[in-house]
């Protein structure tokens, strides 16, 4: 895997936190990681954005945000109110692809959900990965109401004929419900696609060195960690059982 979307269902679900994570654990295997974040919104010029967050969690070897824009809306609309260039998908493109010629794993980390737009053509993350053929791992929320979201945006993905790698909870709760311990066994039905791991809620405040020793622990085998979805979720069962 050279390039991996990592979308999700939604804003403010834990795509960054995840992003970070499977770059943490890609880092310390020896790989050389790059985060793209093809369009930044709702953060001022000299603040710390997705991309930057990720390689202070990770590690990562670098960096790059193609659009910055000050409104914590859709990238097009942001853009466009602020009067500066949108982020296409193709540029999107071409960028993951000059960072896939010298690191060993992209990471492109989009804006809310997949299908937000980035231009005034309609031009969405899912375009982006079309064309660079690259998979999709998708972030959702573990409680109730994940489980539409997730088939719609499995079936989205599906129509374009654009792999899905599998999902991942970003923020897993410390005292989840009883959706979310059902969702943990319905999730890869509604997807059609693997769990792949399960994020525990305030990952995002350790500190860089706890982040990265934790962070295999979270993710799935084929991600490089040694999370175990059977027993993640029998765990949860049994104390819902008791």
């Amino acid at each position: 895997m050279g390039i991996v979307v990592v979308s999700g269902t939604g804003t403010e679900i834990g795509k960054t936190v995840v992003t970070a994570a499977v770059a943490a654990v890609a880092t310390a295997a020896g790989r050389s990681v790059a985060v793209l974040k093809p369009a930044q919104t709702g953060v001022g010029p000299d603040e710390t954005g997705d991309a930057d967050e990720v390689v202070r969690l990770s590690g990562a070897a670098a960096s790059v945000e193609l659009g910055r824009f000050p409104e914590p809306l859709a990238p097009g609309t942001a853009a466009k109110r602020a009067g500066l260039a949108p982020v296409g998908p193709r540029q999107v493109a071409e960028a993951a692809s000059a960072l896939a010629a010298s690191h060993d794993l992209v990471l492109v980390e989009g804006a809310g959900g997949l299908l937000v737009r980035f231009d005034e053509e309609g031009g969405t993350l899912a375009d982006a990965a079309a064309l660079m053929g690259a998979p999709v791992l998708c972030v959702v929320p573990a409680g109730l109401g994940t489980l539409n979201t997730t088939a719609l945006t499995a079936e989205a993905l599906a129509a374009r004929g654009i792999e899905q790698l599998g999902v991942v909870v970003g923020s897993w709760p410390d005292a989840p419900d009883l959706a979310a311990r059902c969702n943990l066994a319905d999730l890869p039905q509604s997807a059609g696609a693997p769990l792949l791991g399960a994020v525990p809620e305030g990952s995002g405040s350790l500190g860089p060195a706890e982040f990265r020793a934790a962070a295999a622990g979270w993710l799935a085998p084929v991600l490089g960690g040694t999370w175990d979805a059977e027993a993640f979720g029998a765990e949860f069962a049994a104390e819902f059982r008791a």
